[in-house]
Protein backbone atom coordinates (compact mmCIF):
# COMPACT_ATOMS: atom_id res chain seq x y z
CA UNK A 1 0.00 0.00 0.00
CA UNK A 2 1.33 3.43 -0.95
CA UNK A 3 1.85 6.14 1.70
CA UNK A 4 -1.38 7.90 2.73
CA UNK A 5 0.20 11.25 1.83
CA UNK A 6 -0.21 10.35 -1.86
CA UNK A 7 -3.98 9.91 -1.64
CA UNK A 8 -4.59 13.60 -2.49
CA UNK A 9 -2.94 15.93 -4.98
CA UNK A 10 -2.60 18.56 -2.22
CA UNK A 11 -3.30 19.02 1.47
CA UNK A 12 -2.48 21.17 4.48
CA UNK A 13 0.64 20.60 6.57
CA UNK A 14 -0.07 21.42 10.22
CA UNK A 15 2.11 20.85 13.29
CA UNK A 16 1.88 21.37 17.05
CA UNK A 17 2.83 25.05 16.72
CA UNK A 18 -0.16 25.63 14.46
CA UNK A 19 -2.51 23.82 16.82
CA UNK A 20 -1.15 25.77 19.79
CA UNK A 21 -1.66 29.07 17.95
CA UNK A 22 -5.29 28.21 17.20
CA UNK A 23 -5.95 27.03 20.77
CA UNK A 24 -4.45 30.26 22.15
CA UNK A 25 -6.75 32.28 19.90
CA UNK A 26 -9.76 30.24 20.98
CA UNK A 27 -8.90 30.91 24.62
CA UNK A 28 -8.18 34.58 24.01
CA UNK A 29 -10.59 37.50 24.41
CA UNK A 30 -11.38 37.83 20.69
CA UNK A 31 -12.57 35.20 18.25
CA UNK A 32 -13.05 37.82 15.57
CA UNK A 33 -12.47 41.56 15.29
CA UNK A 34 -9.35 41.41 17.46
CA UNK A 35 -5.68 42.12 16.74
CA UNK A 36 -4.62 38.87 15.07
CA UNK A 37 -5.97 39.69 11.62
CA UNK A 38 -3.84 42.84 11.70
CA UNK A 39 -0.82 40.79 12.76
CA UNK A 40 -1.38 38.45 9.84
CA UNK A 41 -1.70 41.39 7.46
CA UNK A 42 1.57 42.85 8.76
CA UNK A 43 3.27 39.51 8.10
CA UNK A 44 1.86 39.47 4.56
CA UNK A 45 3.18 42.96 3.91
CA UNK A 46 6.61 41.89 5.12
CA UNK A 47 6.55 38.81 2.88
CA UNK A 48 5.43 40.62 -0.27
CA UNK A 49 6.93 44.10 0.26
CA UNK A 50 3.52 45.61 -0.50
CA UNK A 51 2.40 48.84 1.19
CA UNK A 52 -1.03 47.45 2.12
CA UNK A 53 -2.46 44.00 2.82
CA UNK A 54 -6.10 43.28 3.64
CA UNK A 55 -7.07 39.77 4.78
CA UNK A 56 -10.52 38.35 4.07
CA UNK A 57 -12.51 35.13 4.11
CA UNK A 58 -11.28 33.55 0.85
CA UNK A 59 -9.69 34.40 -2.49
CA UNK A 60 -13.05 34.86 -4.21
CA UNK A 61 -13.77 37.64 -1.73
CA UNK A 62 -10.29 39.05 -2.36
CA UNK A 63 -10.94 39.17 -6.11
CA UNK A 64 -14.37 40.71 -5.51
CA UNK A 65 -12.98 43.39 -3.17
CA UNK A 66 -10.14 44.28 -5.53
CA UNK A 67 -12.46 44.51 -8.52
CA UNK A 68 -14.98 46.63 -6.60
CA UNK A 69 -12.27 48.97 -5.27
CA UNK A 70 -10.91 49.43 -8.80
CA UNK A 71 -14.36 50.46 -9.99
CA UNK A 72 -15.30 47.43 -12.10
CA UNK A 73 -18.98 47.88 -12.97
CA UNK A 74 -21.76 46.58 -15.22
CA UNK A 75 -20.77 49.03 -17.93
CA UNK A 76 -17.40 47.34 -18.41
CA UNK A 77 -15.75 44.18 -19.66
CA UNK A 78 -12.70 42.47 -18.18
CA UNK A 79 -10.30 39.84 -19.50
CA UNK A 80 -9.71 36.54 -17.70
CA UNK A 81 -7.70 33.52 -18.90
CA UNK A 82 -9.87 30.47 -19.49
CA UNK A 83 -7.47 28.14 -17.64
CA UNK A 84 -8.18 29.14 -14.06
CA UNK A 85 -10.61 28.40 -11.27
CA UNK A 86 -13.98 29.93 -12.10
CA UNK A 87 -13.77 32.43 -9.21
CA UNK A 88 -11.39 34.56 -11.28
CA UNK A 89 -14.24 35.23 -13.68
CA UNK A 90 -17.13 35.04 -11.21
CA UNK A 91 -15.82 37.81 -8.93
CA UNK A 92 -15.83 40.65 -11.51
CA UNK A 93 -18.89 39.17 -13.21
CA UNK A 94 -20.79 39.44 -9.91
CA UNK A 95 -20.31 43.21 -10.23
CA UNK A 96 -22.01 43.08 -13.61
CA UNK A 97 -18.91 43.11 -15.81
CA UNK A 98 -18.85 41.08 -19.00
CA UNK A 99 -16.08 38.47 -19.16
CA UNK A 100 -13.84 38.19 -22.20
CA UNK A 101 -11.94 34.92 -22.00
CA UNK A 102 -8.32 34.86 -23.08
CA UNK A 103 -6.45 31.89 -24.51
CA UNK A 104 -3.28 30.52 -22.88
CA UNK A 105 0.02 28.95 -23.82
CA UNK A 106 -0.87 25.26 -24.38
CA UNK A 107 2.44 24.12 -22.88
CA UNK A 108 2.24 26.07 -19.62
CA UNK A 109 -1.41 27.04 -19.11
CA UNK A 110 -0.35 30.68 -18.65
CA UNK A 111 -1.81 33.73 -20.35
CA UNK A 112 0.74 35.50 -22.58
CA UNK A 113 0.90 39.14 -23.70
CA UNK A 114 -0.07 37.92 -27.17
CA UNK A 115 -3.12 36.15 -25.73
CA UNK A 116 -4.09 39.37 -23.96
CA UNK A 117 -3.71 41.44 -27.13
CA UNK A 118 -5.88 38.98 -29.06
CA UNK A 119 -8.58 39.05 -26.37
CA UNK A 120 -8.59 42.87 -26.36
CA UNK A 121 -9.06 42.91 -30.13
CA UNK A 122 -11.92 40.42 -29.79
CA UNK A 123 -13.70 42.21 -26.94
CA UNK A 124 -17.06 43.79 -27.88
CA UNK A 125 -16.15 46.90 -25.87
CA UNK A 126 -12.92 48.33 -24.51
CA UNK A 127 -11.92 46.19 -21.49
CA UNK A 128 -11.27 48.03 -18.25
CA UNK A 129 -9.17 45.38 -16.49
CA UNK A 130 -7.27 42.13 -16.87
CA UNK A 131 -6.92 39.35 -14.27
CA UNK A 132 -3.71 37.44 -15.15
CA UNK A 133 -3.36 34.14 -13.27
CA UNK A 134 -0.03 32.85 -11.93
CA UNK A 135 -1.00 29.27 -12.71
CA UNK A 136 0.72 26.38 -10.83
CA UNK A 137 2.90 28.92 -8.99
CA UNK A 138 4.67 30.19 -12.10
CA UNK A 139 4.31 33.87 -12.94
CA UNK A 140 2.93 35.02 -16.23
CA UNK A 141 5.07 37.42 -18.25
CA UNK A 142 3.75 40.11 -15.94
CA UNK A 143 5.82 42.94 -17.39
CA UNK A 144 4.67 42.05 -20.89
CA UNK A 145 1.05 41.86 -19.77
CA UNK A 146 1.49 45.12 -17.84
CA UNK A 147 2.81 46.88 -20.94
CA UNK A 148 -0.08 45.67 -23.12
CA UNK A 149 -2.70 46.47 -20.48
CA UNK A 150 -1.41 49.96 -19.74
CA UNK A 151 -1.18 50.76 -23.43
CA UNK A 152 -4.92 50.06 -23.58
CA UNK A 153 -5.68 51.95 -20.37
CA UNK A 154 -6.52 48.82 -18.38
CA UNK A 155 -6.20 48.05 -14.67
CA UNK A 156 -4.40 44.87 -13.57
CA UNK A 157 -5.40 42.50 -10.75
CA UNK A 158 -3.06 39.52 -10.40
CA UNK A 159 -4.71 36.28 -9.29
CA UNK A 160 -1.88 34.77 -7.23
CA UNK A 161 -3.94 32.05 -5.53
CA UNK A 162 -1.31 29.57 -6.75
CA UNK A 163 1.74 31.72 -6.09
CA UNK A 164 2.13 32.59 -2.40
CA UNK A 165 5.88 33.05 -1.99
CA UNK A 166 6.84 33.02 -5.67
CA UNK A 167 9.63 35.37 -6.74
CA UNK A 168 10.73 36.43 -10.21
CA UNK A 169 13.21 38.68 -12.02
CA UNK A 170 12.61 41.41 -14.59
CA UNK A 171 15.44 43.37 -16.22
CA UNK A 172 17.90 42.14 -13.61
CA UNK A 173 15.74 43.13 -10.64
CA UNK A 174 14.09 40.71 -8.20
CA UNK A 175 10.40 40.96 -7.30
CA UNK A 176 7.97 39.18 -4.99
CA UNK A 177 4.55 38.12 -6.19
CA UNK A 178 2.30 40.44 -4.21
CA UNK A 179 4.51 43.52 -4.32
CA UNK A 180 2.29 45.02 -7.08
CA UNK A 181 5.32 46.15 -9.08
CA UNK A 182 3.37 45.57 -12.31
CA UNK A 183 -0.25 45.69 -11.16
CA UNK A 184 -2.82 47.59 -9.15
CA UNK A 185 -3.55 44.71 -6.77
CA UNK A 186 -2.68 41.07 -6.11
CA UNK A 187 -5.01 38.47 -4.58
CA UNK A 188 -4.05 35.36 -2.59
CA UNK A 189 -5.70 32.17 -1.34
CA UNK A 190 -5.08 30.32 1.91
CA UNK A 191 -7.28 27.32 1.21
CA UNK A 192 -5.99 24.05 2.75
CA UNK A 193 -4.49 22.78 -0.52
CA UNK A 194 -2.46 25.96 -1.01
CA UNK A 195 1.06 26.61 0.31
CA UNK A 196 -0.20 27.86 3.68
CA UNK A 197 -3.68 27.77 5.13
CA UNK A 198 -6.01 29.75 7.36
CA UNK A 199 -8.63 27.01 6.90
CA UNK A 200 -10.39 29.28 4.41
CA UNK A 201 -8.91 32.69 3.72
CA UNK A 202 -7.65 35.22 1.25
CA UNK A 203 -5.96 38.59 0.99
CA UNK A 204 -5.44 41.57 -1.28
CA UNK A 205 -2.18 43.51 -1.50
CA UNK A 206 -1.84 46.93 -3.11
CA UNK A 207 0.55 49.85 -3.10
CA UNK A 208 -2.30 52.34 -3.47
CA UNK A 209 -3.06 53.57 0.06
CA UNK A 210 -6.50 54.87 -0.86
CA UNK A 211 -7.37 51.57 -2.49
CA UNK A 212 -6.13 49.66 0.56
CA UNK A 213 -8.34 51.75 2.83
CA UNK A 214 -11.31 51.29 0.51
CA UNK A 215 -10.83 47.50 0.43
CA UNK A 216 -10.63 47.40 4.24
CA UNK A 217 -13.90 49.36 4.48
CA UNK A 218 -15.67 47.23 1.89
CA UNK A 219 -14.58 44.13 3.81
CA UNK A 220 -16.45 45.39 6.91
CA UNK A 221 -19.86 46.49 5.58
CA UNK A 222 -18.48 49.68 4.02
CA UNK A 223 -18.27 51.30 7.44
CA UNK A 224 -16.28 54.50 7.98
CA UNK A 225 -14.84 54.84 11.50
CA UNK A 226 -12.34 57.64 10.91
CA UNK A 227 -13.78 60.92 12.32
CA UNK A 228 -12.10 63.04 9.66
CA UNK A 229 -14.18 61.23 7.04
CA UNK A 230 -17.58 61.57 8.71
CA UNK A 231 -20.28 63.27 6.65
CA UNK A 232 -23.01 63.71 9.27
CA UNK A 233 -21.19 65.87 11.82
CA UNK A 234 -24.39 66.57 13.78
CA UNK A 235 -24.76 62.90 14.63
CA UNK A 236 -21.03 62.26 15.01
CA UNK A 237 -20.54 64.83 17.82
CA UNK A 238 -22.59 65.79 20.88
CA UNK A 239 -23.71 69.33 21.75
CA UNK A 240 -20.32 70.09 23.29
CA UNK A 241 -18.44 68.99 20.16
CA UNK A 242 -17.24 65.71 21.74
CA UNK A 243 -17.06 62.71 19.41
CA UNK A 244 -19.72 60.11 20.15
CA UNK A 245 -17.65 56.96 20.81
CA UNK A 246 -20.19 54.59 19.25
CA UNK A 247 -20.61 56.55 16.05
CA UNK A 248 -19.79 55.18 12.60
CA UNK A 249 -21.10 55.73 9.08
CA UNK A 250 -21.92 53.43 6.19
CA UNK A 251 -21.20 55.73 3.28
CA UNK A 252 -21.34 52.94 0.69
CA UNK A 253 -22.57 49.36 0.87
CA UNK A 254 -20.03 46.68 1.72
CA UNK A 255 -19.75 43.10 2.90
CA UNK A 256 -18.91 40.95 5.89
CA UNK A 257 -15.71 39.50 4.43
CA UNK A 258 -13.57 39.56 7.57
CA UNK A 259 -11.02 36.92 8.55
CA UNK A 260 -11.52 35.66 12.11
CA UNK A 261 -8.80 35.90 14.74
CA UNK A 262 -8.69 32.11 14.96
CA UNK A 263 -7.99 31.83 11.24
CA UNK A 264 -5.46 34.65 11.42
CA UNK A 265 -3.64 32.92 14.28
CA UNK A 266 -3.19 29.87 12.08
CA UNK A 267 -2.05 32.09 9.20
CA UNK A 268 0.61 33.81 11.29
CA UNK A 269 1.95 30.42 12.38
CA UNK A 270 1.84 28.99 8.87
CA UNK A 271 3.62 31.96 7.28
CA UNK A 272 6.67 31.21 9.41
CA UNK A 273 6.88 27.82 7.72
CA UNK A 274 6.32 29.05 4.16
CA UNK A 275 10.03 29.13 3.17
CA UNK A 276 10.47 25.51 4.25
CA UNK A 277 7.26 24.49 2.47
CA UNK A 278 8.48 26.12 -0.75
CA UNK A 279 11.82 24.32 -0.55
CA UNK A 280 10.06 20.97 -0.02
CA UNK A 281 7.71 21.50 -2.96
CA UNK A 282 10.60 22.56 -5.22
CA UNK A 283 12.54 19.41 -4.35
CA UNK A 284 9.52 17.24 -5.15
CA UNK A 285 9.01 19.06 -8.44
CA UNK A 286 12.65 18.56 -9.45
CA UNK A 287 12.42 14.83 -8.66
CA UNK A 288 9.27 14.48 -10.77
CA UNK A 289 10.97 16.32 -13.66
CA UNK A 290 13.99 14.03 -13.48
CA UNK A 291 12.01 10.81 -13.39
CA UNK A 292 9.35 11.76 -15.95
CA UNK A 293 11.66 13.29 -18.58
CA UNK A 294 12.43 9.93 -20.27
CA UNK A 295 8.75 9.33 -20.99
CA UNK A 296 8.25 12.27 -23.36
CA UNK A 297 6.39 12.80 -25.61
CA UNK A 298 3.74 10.52 -24.09
CA UNK A 299 4.16 12.45 -20.83
CA UNK A 300 5.42 16.01 -21.18
CA UNK A 301 6.51 18.42 -18.50
CA UNK A 302 5.05 21.91 -18.35
CA UNK A 303 7.02 24.67 -19.98
CA UNK A 304 8.93 26.52 -17.26
CA UNK A 305 8.77 30.30 -17.02
CA UNK A 306 12.23 31.87 -17.31
CA UNK A 307 13.53 34.09 -14.50
CA UNK A 308 11.02 32.69 -12.05
CA UNK A 309 11.46 30.90 -8.72
CA UNK A 310 8.00 29.37 -8.31
CA UNK A 311 6.33 28.35 -5.09
CA UNK A 312 4.83 25.25 -6.72
CA UNK A 313 1.18 24.83 -5.82
CA UNK A 314 0.32 21.97 -8.18
CA UNK A 315 2.25 19.64 -10.46
CA UNK A 316 0.38 19.05 -13.73
CA UNK A 317 1.84 16.99 -16.58
CA UNK A 318 0.65 16.82 -20.16
CA UNK A 319 -0.28 13.31 -21.28
CA UNK A 320 -1.06 12.19 -24.83
CA UNK A 321 -4.00 10.03 -23.78
CA UNK A 322 -4.83 9.09 -27.38
CA UNK A 323 -1.29 7.85 -27.98
CA UNK A 324 -1.24 5.73 -24.82
CA UNK A 325 -4.66 4.34 -25.66
CA UNK A 326 -6.31 5.07 -22.34
CA UNK A 327 -8.69 7.86 -21.36
CA UNK A 328 -7.96 10.29 -18.54
CA UNK A 329 -10.90 9.16 -16.40
CA UNK A 330 -9.66 5.57 -16.49
CA UNK A 331 -6.11 6.64 -15.70
CA UNK A 332 -7.32 8.63 -12.71
CA UNK A 333 -9.48 5.74 -11.51
CA UNK A 334 -6.60 3.25 -11.69
CA UNK A 335 -4.28 5.65 -9.88
CA UNK A 336 -6.91 6.23 -7.20
CA UNK A 337 -7.33 2.48 -6.75
CA UNK A 338 -3.57 2.30 -6.15
CA UNK A 339 -3.79 5.06 -3.53
CA UNK A 340 -2.72 8.06 -5.63
CA UNK A 341 -5.01 11.09 -5.79
CA UNK A 342 -4.98 13.19 -8.94
CA UNK A 343 -7.03 16.10 -10.27
CA UNK A 344 -7.60 18.20 -13.40
CA UNK A 345 -6.72 21.91 -13.28
CA UNK A 346 -8.85 23.19 -14.95
CA UNK A 347 -11.90 22.75 -17.14
CA UNK A 348 -11.69 25.87 -19.37
CA UNK A 349 -14.05 28.37 -17.76
CA UNK A 350 -15.45 29.50 -21.11
CA UNK A 351 -16.79 25.95 -21.55
CA UNK A 352 -18.77 26.05 -18.30
CA UNK A 353 -22.47 25.96 -19.26
CA UNK A 354 -23.26 29.33 -17.68
CA UNK A 355 -20.60 31.24 -19.63
CA UNK A 356 -21.07 29.17 -22.79
CA UNK A 357 -24.78 30.02 -22.80
CA UNK A 358 -24.15 33.68 -21.99
CA UNK A 359 -21.41 34.42 -24.50
CA UNK A 360 -21.81 31.66 -27.07
CA UNK A 361 -19.30 29.19 -28.50
CA UNK A 362 -15.69 30.33 -28.28
CA UNK A 363 -12.62 28.66 -29.76
CA UNK A 364 -9.48 28.96 -27.66
CA UNK A 365 -7.04 26.42 -29.11
CA UNK A 366 -4.36 26.83 -26.44
CA UNK A 367 -6.81 26.26 -23.59
CA UNK A 368 -8.37 23.31 -25.45
CA UNK A 369 -5.00 21.66 -26.04
CA UNK A 370 -3.88 22.21 -22.46
CA UNK A 371 -7.11 20.88 -20.95
CA UNK A 372 -7.24 17.76 -23.10
CA UNK A 373 -3.79 16.64 -21.90
CA UNK A 374 -3.46 17.84 -18.31
CA UNK A 375 -3.34 15.72 -15.17
CA UNK A 376 -2.23 16.97 -11.75
CA UNK A 377 -0.04 14.66 -9.66
CA UNK A 378 0.42 14.93 -5.87
CA UNK A 379 2.68 17.66 -4.51
CA UNK A 380 2.52 19.10 -1.01
CA UNK A 381 4.61 19.67 2.09
CA UNK A 382 3.68 16.35 3.70
CA UNK A 383 5.26 14.42 0.82
CA UNK A 384 8.83 13.16 0.88
CA UNK A 385 11.14 13.07 -2.14
CA UNK A 386 11.15 9.29 -1.79
CA UNK A 387 7.40 9.30 -2.50
CA UNK A 388 7.92 10.65 -6.02
CA UNK A 389 9.35 7.44 -7.55
CA UNK A 390 6.32 5.58 -6.22
CA UNK A 391 3.96 7.92 -8.06
CA UNK A 392 5.99 7.84 -11.27
CA UNK A 393 6.32 4.04 -11.21
CA UNK A 394 2.56 3.61 -10.84
CA UNK A 395 1.78 6.26 -13.48
CA UNK A 396 4.11 4.56 -15.98
CA UNK A 397 2.50 1.21 -15.17
CA UNK A 398 -1.04 2.57 -15.65
CA UNK A 399 -0.05 4.26 -18.94
CA UNK A 400 1.78 1.08 -20.05
CA UNK A 401 4.86 3.04 -21.12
Amino acid sequence: MLPEALSSYGRQALDDDDVAAVVAALRGPYLTGGPLAGEFEAALKAMTNARNAVACGNCTQALHLAARALGVTAEQSVIVPSITFMATANAPHSLGADIVFSDVDPESGLMTPENLEEAINRAPSKPSAVFPVHFTGQVVDIKGIHDVARRHGMKIIEDAAHAVGTTYRVDGKDFNVGDCAYSDAVTFSFHPVKHITTMEGGAVTTNDDAMGLEIARLRAHGIMREPEGFQNKAMAYDADGVLNPWYHEMQDYGYNYRLTDVQAALGVSQLKKLPAFIVRRAAIKRRYDELLAPYAPAVKLLRNTPNCNPAWHIYPVLIDFAAVGKGRARVMAELKEAGIGTQVHYIPVHKQPYYDAKYGPLTLPGAKSYYERTLTLPIHALMEEDHVPLVVEKLVEVLDL
